[in-house]
């Protein structure tokens, strides 16, 4: 199978930082349309802290992923790649799905740290990515 059109989700993190660079090779291959994407979330967690409103908290989480954004971006492009930088708001799975689908993504790569089985069990993010990517999905798989 060639990929056309590859969705790289990108949150900064060294599991993230490992697939941005699995995420290279993959183009480097196949020559696909690149396209990376950060997500602000907004955990409920946040709406408890004492002193913001979600407001607040949301616009510093749009700051953070904008960074993240920028700086896989430049990544990118300094290792000689073009890429279109995506922001989005909201919950990463159901963000990664809906521009996969609007950009028709061939594949989607994602990092994860493994942390054993049990993990997949629980409902983690990329079992869920799993159950409704509407293309491939490759995970970059960190061992802990």
């Amino acid at each position: 199978m060639l990929f056309n059109k590859i969705l790289m989700a990108y949150n900064g993190s060294q599991e993230g930082k490992r697939a941005l660079l699995a995420c290279t090779d993959i183009v480097t291959f196949t020559k696909a349309e690149t396209h990376l994407l950060a997500v602000a979330g907004m955990p409920s967690s946040m709406f408890l802290t004492e002193g913001f409103l979600p407001e607040e908290l949301l616009e510093e989480e749009k700051k953070r992923a904008k960074e993240v954004l920028d700086e896989g971006v430049a990544q990118l492009q300094r290792g000689g790649f073009a890429v279109t930088g995506h922001l989005a708001v909201g919950e990463p799975v159901e963000e990664i799905c809906r521009l996969a689908t609007e950009i028709g993504a061939d594949l989607i790569v994602i990092g994860h740290e493994q942390k054993g089985i049990a993990r997949w069990w629980r409902g983690s993010v990329g079992k869920s990515l799993l159950d409704n990517a509407p293309c491939s999905v490759f995970v970059s798989l960190t061992r802990s």
